[in-house]
């Protein structure tokens, strides 16, 4: 082990009761490893649980987490990280002023703070995301923005920064903008080497959809507490990805009228029939980029997109970068 010359930055992560557990563990796990790969003495994070008072808690899944008081655990160390998990309980945590100030005071000192999952909600309280795009779980987008309405709430990104502010979406997406994190930190080679102890993907791009685009629109039906008409439609575009796929053609495999089906489409699943093509066609895309090395200009006309640069359009839209840096992190 050698002698680093950084500073051990202090990572700091707020639990509550009913606290989500993997957004506390992925988080602590993902800068334990790069402390271990790193190998340095001191080690480049220390990394602390705190709550408001200490002691045991008891997670959203049952399990307790034992914390430190927020007094004892920081002191007058200067904090470099602080996040901050979601869960059932975040909800009433937001009734705990004590906690919502420290929260916004630590944002003139902290280097960067960040949320994940449905903590966004407590970042919000604090007045901290006024006027800033961020992103939370992708079921509670739609509330975040009602209770927040100067918050630019994005429901599709797997997280957001904000300059100082990071968000992210549900659960293990904490994880990847942990990794984002030790990236920013550590450089990109580490930040990779910890993705591949921890077996997953360094990392996934924060533009990339939260879901994939079938579940999208299940999930968009759902909130109309109705069933999904449109589902086994989904499957027969998936199936005809070369084939026509004007409104007027779906609205025939759907059973209605092109001018009914436009309207009803729109207004269940949230997206216009030609952008849920797409979507379907940018994910078939992805499977393909993922799996194999097909050039992009053949994978462009088995998918429906006919020319590359079509597809490059396309897929630069619906995730953020180019189909060949897509297949280099994937």
């Amino acid at each position: 082990m050698r002698r680093s010359k950084e500073p051990q930055r202090l990572i700091v992560v707020l639990a509550f009761d009913r606290v989500q557990l993997l957004d506390v563990a992925g988080p602590v796990q993902t800068f334990a490893s790069a402390n271990e790969i790193k190998g340095a003495a001191p080690p480049p994070y220390r990394i602390v649980v705190v709550s408001r008072r200490g002691g045991a808690l008891c997670s959203s899944a049952g399990l307790p987490l034992v914390t430190e008081p927020l007094s004892r655990a920081v002191g007058t160390a200067h904090i470099d990280t602080l996040i901050i998990p979601g869960g059932p309980g975040v909800h009433e945590t937001l009734k705990d002023r004590w906690t919502i100030s420290w929260i916004r005071k630590q944002f003139s000192t902290a280097r960067r703070i960040a949320s994940v999952c449905t903590g966004a909600f407590l970042l919000a309280e604090t007045g901290l995301l006024k006027g800033r795009r961020a992103t939370t779980h992708w079921k509670s987008c739609s509330r975040l923005q009602e209770r927040y309405p100067d918050i630019h709430v994005d429901r599709n990104p797997i997280y957001v920064r904000e300059g100082r502010i990071w968000t992210s979406a549900g659960v293990t997406a904490g994880i990847d903008l942990s990794l984002a994190l030790v990236e920013e930190d550590l450089g990109r080679s580490l930040a990779l080497q910890v993705a591949r102890n921890l077996v997953v993907f360094l990392n996934r791009p924060g533009g990339q959809s939260q879901f994939s685009a079938s579940l999208e629109a299940q999930a968009a039906a759902a909130d109309g507490n109705a069933p999904n008409h449109f589902a086994p439609l989904h499957g027969w575009i998936a199936e005809h990805l070369t084939g026509d796929l004007r409104v007027e053609r779906l609205a025939d495999q759907a059973g209605m009228s092109p001018r009914t089906f436009a309207r009803v489409y729109a207004a269940k699943i949230g997206v216009t029939p030609a952008r849920m093509v797409e979507k379907i066609r940018v994910e078939a895309v992805r499977r393909i980029l993922e799996e194999s090395d097909t050039p992009i200009k053949r994978i462009a006309a088995e998918c429906g997109f006919g020319k590359e640069d079509r597809l490059r359009r396309a897929f630069a839209r619906q995730v953020g970068i180019t189909p060949a840096e897509y297949r280099a992190r994937f």
